[in-house]
């Protein structure tokens, strides 16, 4: 990394060129030492449609760069259901009034006159009325729209509500089809289409030389499930892992491993042991002796300048310290590539002379700052001993993701206390002609993704007895310890037991305990802070991931005991959408495509939690009033469960939960 940061020192700090790369970067709190980071629509009747949100996120957004946010392909048969009817729309639209430019409004409908409905009607007839049109009203254009709409397989028919709302019902048999072509051509055909192709996501990013605590929990998993999401898209993502490995808390490490161990190479690891208790130690050390403090401090210049015996003493600071987050990485199935704050350090001059150059740093108390409209205190780019922050940090790390990396999208998920940081970095990049304004709506930009925290039953920071942080290693390890002994009582009590070996209870229980603990944070909007409780988020009833495991397991105990060859049924049978269960089953699981755009466009894991529940109540809705095994509808009906199970499946793997196939 380091041959990679020394060539591109030496590149010309301008203004980004047009990117295809989507970067998203989860970072973290910034502790004592060093840092951590872990279109409007028409009025709608609320009872007729839902709404989806706009692209985005409403903590913090930076749209930028030359190149405007390109549009989904208009490619009839790919990408989203949804974005096959507003293909459709847009068809129509351009024969009922060609002399409007007008996007397709087109909503999901939750009432009993259509499944989807386009809502152009109304805003359209206030472009139109008074310029000689024949249109009389909203309704006359909803009707135009209605009649203009390509004849095709995919609608079935279409009505006018009110003023022009134009409701569309899809085709029982064309929803069949296409569950049965993603049953035979996998559950990837369903991927949407998003208007970006590249995505490099940097996240969980917590402080070297310290543990991975539950504060890194939200911005590691929310991290890996917008990773998850894109990646199923068919978006390229690099996922980065800033890890806090630069900062004052290495000089105060490296001095006392010295002190300890003069010949500490010898020794190894073995001379630092548990680096936790290493570190306190240390920390110990430096508040109470202020001349081991003055020798840390000088550590810190001596390691910053590239002597040999302190650089050393950090590497192997770092190996150690990498080597304990890899643990807990492996057990939440999180993978990363690490580009930590040293990787980016050697830019920050060159980047701050350019900004310089520009105006746009000043002097103010002995620090350099730039100073910020809406903001009454300055954004501090170097501090008065003449060291580097937080901010001169982030700065050269943008640029590089710009101008190296050509990222399209930054993407930071940190917890919600630092979104004023990051409105102030967000315009110090636009004031500088990186970022244009984010009404532009054009690529490359930044977004904010905030977070909340994690609370225990007392209302406060989830904390030990003891009022230490909860170790993350810890934390899984009970989720697993007690999802087993739930698992073991249960398995004793009905005598299923005998039937489960060793390996299977405990894959089953690292598969439930982890995943709980995961959906029970995904599942919550990610603005708000929720309780950790284990008693909850282990509860097999309502919506929790237990829940859905065990609903996922009885569908694939349905499909066992038919005991019908279900690949050949994918190939030979049909499916049939005759009952109303079935149909209101089938067209949800459609809308798939449509709610991972959704989650994507607005960075908001939560709403595929909600998918994934409603999911399983329309299953357990259409199996109460459908019958299954020896039914004549029995082998449409197997493939309808087949369909939701697959579903089901990748809504697992997209929050990065493990399915268990019996319970």
């Amino acid at each position: 990394m380091r041959a990679l940061a020394a060539a591109a020192a030496t590149a010309v700090v301008a203004a980004p060129t047009p990117a295809r790369l989507l970067l998203v970067s989860a970072r973290r709190a910034a502790p004592r030492f060093g840092h951590c980071r872990a279109s409007p629509f028409a009025r709608l009747p609320r009872s007729a449609c839902y709404a989806s949100t706009t692209m985005g996120d409403e903590t913090s957004t930076s749209a930028s760069g030359s190149a405007q946010e390109p549009a989904a392909p208009a490619v009839q048969g790919a990408g989203s259901v949804k974005q096959q009817i507003s293909n459709l729309v847009a068809l129509s639209l351009r024969a009922t009034v060609p002399e409007v430019d007008v996007e397709p409004i087109v909503e999901v409908c939750t009432g009993k006159f259509g499944d989807y409905q386009c809502n152009n009607a109304m805003g359209l007839w206030s472009k139109v009325k008074g310029s000689g049109t024949s249109f009389k009203n909203p309704n006359a254009i909803g009707q135009a729209i209605a009649k203009n709409l390509p004849a095709c397989d995919v609608i079935e028919s279409a009505s006018v509500a009110g003023p022009g709302f134009v409701n569309i019902v899809l085709s029982k048999s064309w929803v069949a089809k296409r569950i049965q072509d993603m049953l035979v051509n996998g559950i990837k055909t369903w991927a949407p289409i998003l208007p970006v192709k590249r995505v490099v996501l940097d996240f969980s990013s917590p402080n070297i030389a310290k543990e991975m605590h539950v504060g890194h929990l939200r911005s590691t998993i929310i991290g890996d499930t917008l990773a998850r999401m894109f990646e199923f898209s068919n978006v390229e993502v690099l996922r980065c892992n800033h890890v806090g490995d630069w900062g004052t808390q290495f000089g105060m490490l490296i001095e006392f491993l010295f002190e300890k161990f003069p010949n500490w190479e010898e020794l190894g690891s073995q001379a630092i042991g548990d680096l936790q208790v290493f570190y306190k130690a240390s920390k110990q050390r430096f508040d109470e002796d202020a001349e081991f403090k003055d020798r840390a401090q000088q550590a810190v210049v001596r390691l910053q300048g590239g002597e040999e015996k302190y650089r050393a003493a950090w590497k192997k600071i770092c190996e150690i310290s990498r080597n304990e987050f890899d643990q807990v990485y492996k057990l939440l199935d999180v993978q990363l590539e690490e580009k930590g704050e040293s990787f980016y350090n050697p830019y920050i001059p060159q980047v701050l002379e350019k900004l310089s150059s520009q105006g746009l740093i000043e002097e103010s108390e002995g620090a350099r700052v730039i100073f910020i409209q809406g903001h009454q205190i300055p954004l501090i780019v170097v501090k008065r001993d003449g060291g580097f922050n937080y901010a001169s940090t982030d700065l050269a790390a943008l640029w590089y993701r710009l101008n190296v990396e050509k990222a399209e999208w930054i993407i930071y998920v940190t917890d919600v206390g630092q979104q004023q940081h990051f409105d102030m970095f967000f315009k110090a990049a636009r004031m500088a002609g990186w970022l244009p304004d984010p009404k532009e709506k054009k690529f490359p930009k930044t977004s904010h993704v905030g977070f909340g925290l994690v609370l225990g039953a007392d209302g406060k920071r989830f904390r030990t007895r003891s009022t230490e942080v909860v170790r993350l290693g810890d934390l899984l390890d009970e989720a697993k310890s007690r999802s087993k002994s739930e698992l073991l009582q249960r398995l004793t009590e009905n005598g299923k037991i005998v039937d489960w070996t060793d390996e299977e209870l405990e894959q089953t229980s690292k598969a439930v305990g982890y995943g709980a603990v995961k959906y029970a944070d995904l599942k919550n909007n990610r603005l708000t802070n929720y309780t950790f409780s284990f008693d909850q988020m282990l509860s097999d009833k309502g919506n929790t991931a237990v829940y859905l495991q065990y609903a996922h397991a009885r569908i694939c105990s349905i499909i066992r005991k038919s005991n019908m060859d279900v690949e050949e049924l994918k190939v030979s049978g049909n499916i049939s959408l005759a009952h109303p269960d079935e149909r209101v089953l089938g067209l949800y699981l459609i809308r798939y495509a449509e709610i991972v755009e959704e989650a994507c466009t607005n960075l908001l894991p939560s709403v595929l939690c909600e998918y994934l529940y409603n999911l399983s109540e329309m299953f357990t809705r259409f199996y109460t009033n459908c019958q299954v095994v020896g039914s004549p509808e029995e082998p449409s009906r197997l493939l309808l469960c087949e369909a939701t199970a697959v579903v089901m499946r990748q809504c697992f793997q997209l929050l990065g939960i493990t399915p268990v196939y019996k319970l």
